[in-house]
């Protein structure tokens, strides 16, 4: 395999760059159409739990200073640029002093770890349905019993995660209702830590894992159809292969290309948390991070999940641009 042009290079290069730059600008607009002032609102706030906030106006003020609200929105826009291009995400609104990136530190591994894994089981297994859904020589027996796991694919994952809360929380009591981990242990690499966060992740991967692998499976029965008639299949039978060769180094090899596209964007995603799943099971992820910060209209917090989130589409749509050549020898990008 040859090496990717150098143009073809700086061009996905400086695509990348422009997509972020778009998306970092769409996330200062959006937040500031919302009416009201975050500042006044976050005093609001502090006032009803008190009941009063002394100098409450000199306070609004000077927080407004802090935080750069006072200035024109494109001197705003300028300096929120010139933090996003050092990753500055600066300080949450409503955690003040807390700065927005230490919030996203700790949320991050939630969501990774829980969104990682229900999104890579969730293209395994849907993918293996489709596969035997499409391959014409899958057992009739078989092909009528796969389509029932995918009869909770129409129900929005939301909704799953109430039904599974309802049954296996409240009613047979077998899963905790909320939280990333028992009360009771401690944080830590340990076998309890790690074996309470897993228990305490089963119900939401479930309710993400059932819902969505439905759409894997169709897509790759439609893939699998496509290629049913290929040359290159009609080949490998006639060389008398194995009929588990043909069906996994031939079919589902390349019936798999835009499935593994998917997987990439999907992958890119995860960083911004599934904010319904997390915030019906309280987990403590960017989901349920970004559902505090739009509540409680905090604009620092939601500009820098979104940027996360934005780069991390971006560059997963970048890397698999370039890897595309591995995974199927007949694409190049040289003319």
């Amino acid at each position: 395999m040859r090496p990717l042009p150098t143009g073809y290079l700086i061009r996905r290069v400086l695509m990348f760059v422009l997509t972020v730059w778009l998306g970092a600008t769409m996330m200062f607009i959006i937040p500031r159409l919302a009416p009201g002032d975050p500042v006044a609102a976050m005093v609001s706030r502090m006032a009803a739990q008190s009941g009063y906030v002394e100098n409450s106006a000199e306070l609004i003020e000077s927080w407004r200073k802090k935080f750069g609200l006072d200035q024109p929105v494109p001197v705003q826009y300028l300096r929120y640029l010139g933090n996003l291009a050092t990753f500055n995400l600066g300080y949450s609104l409503t955690q003040f002093p807390v700065q927005v990136r230490d919030l996203i530190a700790q949320s991050l591994p939630w969501t990774v770890g829980l969104l990682s894994v229900a999104t890579l089981l969730s293209f395994l297994l849907g993918n293996g349905i489709g596969a035997l859904l499409g391959w014409q020589r899958t057992p009739s027996l078989v092909r009528r019993l796969l389509p029932v796991t995918l009869t909770f694919t129409s129900i929005p994952f939301f909704m799953l995660a109430i039904l599974l809360i309802y049954v296996f929380a409240f009613g047979l009591k077998l899963f905790p209702v909320s939280g990333g981990y028992g009360r009771d242990v401690e944080a830590g690499l340990t076998w309890g830590f790690i074996s309470s966060v897993v228990y305490h992740g089963t119900l939401p991967a479930l309710a993400i894992v059932i819902t969505s692998m439905g759409f894997w499976a169709l897509g790759m029965r439609g893939m699998m159809i496509t290629t049913a008639g290929e040359d290159y299949l009609i080949l490998a039978d006639a060389k008398g292969l194995r009929p588990g060769r043909v069906f996994w180094r031939y079919a589902v090899r390349n019936a798999m290309l835009p499935q593994v596209t998917g997987l990439a964007l999907s992958l890119g995603g995860i960083v911004g948390g599934s904010t319904l799943v997390e915030y019906l099971f309280a987990y403590p992820g960017m989901g349920y991070l970004l559902y505090q910060g739009i509540v409680n209209q905090d604009y620092t917090l939601i500009q820098g999940i979104c940027f996360i989130l934005i780069v991390a589409t971006a560059l997963a749509v970048l890397v698999i641009d370039l890897v595309y050549p591995l995974l199927d020898p007949r694409i190049t990008y040289h003319r």
